[in-house]
């Protein structure tokens, strides 16, 4: 690829932050991490607890958890590679405050995902719903991908 495609990612737990940083390599593309304003505890991640910060994050699809707006020059990206971990079937509404502070529109926008048991199906649906203006294309399971393997995805 080249330096007007990104790879960025949310990683709660470190999984996400793996692939996306094979991915990164593999196309020659910028790496930046979509972080919390604060870090995710073990308690908050505790899916099975509906009072725990993620539950309550992923009830309320107006939620948009504060992130650090550190990335610079995010226009100048035509590609945009965005991963995360599969909450509740779709992306964490982390996704959405991202997609909310860099304008996306125009931008082909390519999903990717880690997960216990969830496809990216979802989420790539529901975000081309709540971003009309962004050219989703397709969204994939990366769970243990080689380099070569995000490779040759890229590249199709």
């Amino acid at each position: 690829m080249n330096n007007k495609t990104l790879v960025a990612y949310f990683s709660a737990t470190g999984t996400t932050r793996q692939e996306a940083t094979i991915l990164a390599k593999a196309i020659q593309a910028d790496l930046y991490e979509i972080k919390p304003e604060a870090e995710y505890t073990d308690a908050d991640l505790d899916w099975q607890n509906d009072k725990s910060r993620s539950s309550a994050e992923m009830k309320d699809k107006n939620s948009r958890p504060a992130m650090k707006k550190d990335l610079k020059d995010a226009d100048k990206y035509d590609i945009v590679f965005i991963g995360f971990p599969i909450w509740w079937y779709t992306a964490p509404t982390i996704i959405n405050t991202f997609m909310d502070t860099y304008d996306m529109s125009g931008k082909t926008v390519y999903l990717f995902a880690t997960s216990g048991g969830s496809t990216p199906d979802k989420a790539l649906e529901q975000l081309r719903k709540q971003y009309p203006k962004v050219n989703f294309k397709t969204a994939k399971l990366v769970n243990g991908a080689s380099e070569e393997e995000l490779r040759e995805w890229a590249a199709r």
